[in-house]
């Protein structure tokens, strides 16, 4: 089928490029994303005043697709507060102590730990939420401090944060921006997701393990005072333990986890997906973090409540603040255009990503394999920022478009520049992202970006190999 590119097409695409070229050199792209949606808006309009309104509309859009994601995020921090405060956490990890008794097994057990807390908790809350329990234990049968870091940065905001499977955050801004149902590229997601972390956490294992044997591992500690007390699981105060008595602590420890189980089975009986998902789990925190905070703080709950909820959205809005102009902008690539300008494109038209799709197609020799390696390249550079979160959505875009072009493989690229994107941005590799785990560890988040660099490489490039094969 014959595209006709229009101003509107190249304008938009050179943004693109422009927004992946900032986040290479490692600069904030919000203004960026504005500036385009003006353009963009100029264009199809010819007016200013229209196109002024329209960078505020688009904000409006960005923000009704992520509202879900935004307030799930929050009700779960906001949970996890009254969890730290009252010790109900320490209490529901304390059994698995018991299990940690040599290095390997605390690095694995750390891990996995890490892992099923983080789908459920999102990694920066679950950090708080195990470290102060496991972290002493891993120490004490020889696990270093910095090993410990590793091993709950790579699976918690590596493994878990890239596939999502939960919350389901990350999948619903690749799928969007992809134009994809969410669970396309959940499902998609899966061989990459545990090819990636079965890799990368064999191999920074084995690293480990080697240079400690040589002689030339380094730990990396600072002084406590350097973490952010914020995240810290002992900001109770000190009368936080004293909020509920043991046997209540024990009761909501194992009710706790009992619930969210419950969640996962109605999940599957009921083929809950996407939002319908995403409301159950939310719902279950809401009503969790209601409960204990009645159960503590008894006459003040009412003003207790608010302050979590407070809590919590302010670390949502922190979180998806740099997200919002970024999703707003390649939002207009799909479906946001016609909303906000509607028929301003060519007859025939798909959206202006399915338009670049169709003509890279005819002139570009495109296939699986250069696809497979742009995507990953994007996600990557894409994660430069430390979000992880607010590139994701270009991912999701540019997969479109490659898919597009090679008529197949669409989810596929889209989990994968997902992939690339969280592991390098979302707490992996960036430094300034990294330290939740290095504040609870105690340990220089550029020596745990130093340590985790060559197995997340690793990893990216067995994954996109795999890929390759997928598409």
């Amino acid at each position: 089928m014959d595209i006709h590119l229009t101003a509107i097409h190249w304008v938009y695409l050179s943004f693109i490029l422009a927004i992946i070229g900032f986040m290479a050199m490692r600069r904030d792209t919000s203004l960026i994303c504005i500036v385009g949606i003006f353009a963009i808006g100029l264009l199809a309009t010819g007016r200013v005043g229209p196109s002024v309104s329209a960078v505020f509309e688009s904000f409006i859009f960005a923000i009704k697709e992520l509202i879900g994601t935004i307030l799930i995020i929050s009700i779960i921090v906001a949970m996890s507060r009254i969890l730290i405060r009252t010790g109900i956490n320490e209490t529901m990890i304390a059994p698995f102590t018991r299990m940690l008794r040599t290095p390997a097994l605390a690095y694995w057990g750390i891990g996995l730990i890490m892992l099923v807390t983080s789908w459920f908790f999102w990694p920066s809350p679950a950090v708080a939420l195990i470290g102060a329990v496991l972290l002493p234990v891993a120490v004490r049968v020889g696990l270093p401090a910095l090993g410990a870091a590793m091993a709950m940065n790579l699976f918690g905001h590596g493994i878990a944060l890239s596939g999502d499977y939960m919350i389901q955050g990350a999948p619903k801004l690749t799928a969007d921006a992809a134009g994809l149902p969410v669970a396309d590229v959940m499902a998609a997601s899966v061989p990459l997701v545990a090819v990636m972390g079965v890799v990368t956490t064999a191999a920074a294992f084995w690293m480990m393990r080697r240079d400690m044997q040589s002689g030339t591992w380094r730990d990396g500690t600072v002084s406590a005072s350097d973490s952010s007390a914020a995240e810290r699981p002992g900001d109770g105060g000190a009368n936080g333990a004293a909020l509920l008595s043991p046997r209540a602590k024990r009761t909501l420890a194992v009710a706790i986890p009992l619930l969210f189980a419950a969640d996962v089975a109605a999940l599957a009986i009921w083929k809950l997906q996407g939002g319908d998902a995403t409301a159950l789990i939310g719902g279950t925190a809401l009503l969790i973090m209601i409960a204990v905070t009645l159960l503590a703080h008894r006459n003040r709950a009412l003003e207790k409540t608010t302050s979590y909820l407070i809590d919590g959205f302010v670390f949502g809005f922190k979180v998806f603040g740099p997200v919002i102009p970024i999703a707003a902008f390649f939002y207009l690539g799909d479906s946001a255009f016609a909303a906000l300008f509607g028929d301003k494109l060519p007859a025939g038209s798909h959206g202006i990503v399915n338009d670049l799709g169709v003509a890279l197609a005819g002139t570009v020799p495109v296939n699986g394999a250069v696809s497979a390696v742009t995507l990953t390249t994007v996600g990557a550079i894409t994660g430069l920022d430390g979000s992880g979160f607010s590139g994701i959505s270009l991912a999701g875009s540019v997969a479109n478009l490659f898919g597009t072009a090679i008529h197949s493989g669409t989810a596929t690229l889209t989990a994968l520049g997902q992939i690339a994107a969280i592991w390098v941005g979302g707490g992996t590799l960036v430094p300034w992202a990294l330290i939740p785990a290095a504040a609870i560890c105690g340990v220089d988040p550029f020596e745990l970006a130093r340590r985790n660099l060559k197995p997340v490489l690793l990893g990216l490039a067995v994954t996109t190999v795999v890929a390759m094969f997928l598409i």
